[in-house]
């Protein structure tokens, strides 16, 4: 097997198995290898709606096999590290590959080790988190089995993906503690790191409406640091000091940080994410590399829909590069979120660099006021079908113009 490539691809999530996808369809042939030892490959935005009670596990993911490109190299093993000057990149096993251009998108880590306790007492003791595909069935079986008590929500500090999550996991589970005449007997918590609720202020009043609904006791600038799982209790970080919150129910989202390999690498920015421009998503140091995604350093949330609008601009600019010629397209820092406030409705939030709005949908999807049948047929039904139909085949239905500049 050949051990040289015209493009390398460093994970098979969805940026990297997208980015592959949009290349091919543009230039069919071209010799792509993806590196990536996973044997699954999930539809994470579809976690939440398991712990709602919504999805089955089972849509939300499909074998690696099954969703990569026809055409692509799949080197089924990790990355070990980069030589960027040689070209060249080493797997976990000691071999090397060498590229003309280099695809970096290998996600975020889940850091659940920084949380002390936390990951002794997973999937028992009430404690739980959708981060996790085997864990967000253990959500809603918390959730069903909850008619009193306290219920407790984390967010740990930015970057993580899909900012809403955390949010969507507490709405989700007050709808249905709502609807089962027992949130009046819930105390529900919301401990968020952060200083706001959310970080687009255009979508706050929207939210604030269903933190008072569901009668939500909002914690901001309280980090979650410890937890005694036979205990049942939590060590909340606040600027007063360390605090222990009694739980029942405790849903946690785990800190996320570059994975180390990239991390330790010459190509890392000092946060440990891939250090490129945040328009072109070439890197700034080496030009034959680029980078998107969640292991990327742009300041952009970090959501699928944020890797549905760079694939297609890193496939073009690797194009360009390929043929000697500088970058073309560009990404505005567009990024979606979703954030399911009940059964049925959502808020619908878009954004670009400097949390500039960027709607590409109609205005009542925003502020979640309305039934909207449409807008839960876009997060139910139509978004699962585009990611696995046309995001990863390379069909760019819904990337631009607001994420591609020019081609």
């Amino acid at each position: 097997m050949s051990n040289s490539y015209t493009v390398v691809v460093v994970g098979g999530g969805a940026a990297g198995i997208a980015t592959a996808a949009s290349l091919l369809k543009r230039r069919s042939g071209l010799d792509i290898a993806i590196i990536d030892p996973a044997d699954t490959h999930a539809y994470q935005p579809g976690w939440t709606m398991v712990g709602g009670g919504i999805f089955k596990p089972e849509v939300t993911r499909r074998t690696m096999a099954s969703i990569m490109p026809k055409g692509v190299t799949w080197l089924k093993m990790a990355a070990q590290s980069f030589q960027p000057d040689n070209n060249q990149v080493t797997l976990e096993d000691g071999s090397t590959v060498t590229y003309e251009a280099l695809v970096i998108a290998p996600g975020i880590r889940l850091a659940w080790e920084k949380i002390e306790g936390l990951e002794d007492t997973l999937g028992k003791h009430g404690v739980t988190s959708n981060y996790r595909y085997d864990l967000a069935p253990y959500t809603w079986n918390l959730v069903q089995g909850l008619k009193q008590g306290r219920a407790i929500f984390s967010q740990p500090p930015m970057p993580i993906k899909c900012a809403g999550a955390p949010q969507k996991a507490m709405y989700l589970s007050c709808d249905h503690w709502l609807r089962s005449g027992v949130l009046d007997q819930i105390d529900v918590e919301f401990d968020n790191a952060g200083g706001v609720l959310f970080g687009v202020a255009d979508y706050v009043p929207a939210l604030e409406s269903y933190i008072a609904k569901y009668g939500v006791d909002l914690r901001l600038g309280s980090t979650l640091k410890a937890i005694d799982g036979p205990a049942q209790q939590a060590v909340f970080q606040t600027e007063d000091g360390e605090v222990t919150r009694d739980f029942d129910l405790l849903h946690v989202v785990p800190p996320q940080v570059a994975p180390q390999f990239l991390a330790d690498s010459p190509l890392a920015a000092e946060s440990g994410f891939t250090d490129v421009d945040h328009h072109t998503l070439q890197h700034v140091r080496y030009p034959n590399v680029f980078g998107l995604g969640d292991a990327g350093a742009m300041p952009n949330a970090k959501t699928a829909a944020a890797a549905r609008k760079q694939a297609p601009v890193v496939a073009v600019n690797v194009l360009q590069q390929l043929d000697g010629r500088g970058p073309k397209a560009g990404y505005d820092g567009y990024g979606s979120c979703p954030l399911t406030v009940e059964r049925g409705k959502i808020v619908l939030a878009e954004f670009a660099y400097g949390g500039k709005l960027a709607p590409s949908f109609p205005t009542w999807l925003v502020d979640g006021t309305k039934p909207a049948r449409l807008s839960w047929m876009l997060k139910a039904d139509a978004l699962p079908w585009i990611y696995w139909n046309g995001m990863l085949k390379g069909r760019e239905w819904m990337a631009g113009p607001g994420g591609l500049i020019a081609q």
